[in-house]
């Protein structure tokens, strides 16, 4: 149960936009930007950033919710999501991929935990400067985002046709609303 009224029963951060729509389209707009924006890196790999790091921070709305996405653009599906968000070190992922979830979940850590032998890591893999700077945001981001849902104890449903459900309209639609 939200630790405030919301006037609404969505779950997870959809709630919380739905609050306060005026800092609800502000976030709505730099999620679309970071995850579905012109980039080099596919948008599955981009959700599964931000799955990976909130999978990391015990987050399990945006891990699942996030995880989902990834899976509905990602070859291999659900079954190389739950791999990567739990060891990515051995997944059937790109090494570029790899190296770009070694600095997200560094900067998980603290923004200065990302060393100068990751960002070489991930440009001796193929990552270019923008692709590094953006897992570099999208991890940080998410680390907002999941303070956020569980800084006020959304609701976080168990289905997860539910968030299989959701996947299906970002992917077409996008975050905006």
């Amino acid at each position: 149960m939200p630790y405030i009224e919301l006037g609404n029963d969505a779950p997870g951060i959809i709630g919380l936009l739905r609050y306060r729509p005026e800092t609800g389209r502000v976030l709505s707009e730099l999620a679309e930007v970071l995850l579905r924006g012109d980039n080099t890196l596919p948008r599955g790999e981009r959700e599964l950033i931000a799955s990976y790091v909130s999978t990391l921070n015990g987050c399990r709305f945006c891990a699942m919710s996030h995880g989902a996405f990834a899976a509905a653009q990602l070859s291999g599906g659900e079954p190389v999501v739950a791999e990567a968000c739990s060891a990515p070190d051995t997944a059937d992922i790109s090494d570029k991929l790899r190296a770009l979830l070694r600095v997200a979940a560094a900067v998980q850590r603290s923004g200065t935990a990302v060393t100068p032998e990751d960002v070489a890591a991930a440009r001796k893999a193929g990552a270019t400067d923008t692709e590094i700077h953006d897992t570099v945001l999208i991890a940080a981001a998410f680390c907002m985002f999941n303070r956020y849902v569980d800084g006020l104890s959304t609701t976080t449903p168990d289905d997860p046709a539910l968030y299989a459900h959701r996947a299906a309209h970002v992917v077409t639609h996008g975050y905006l609303p």
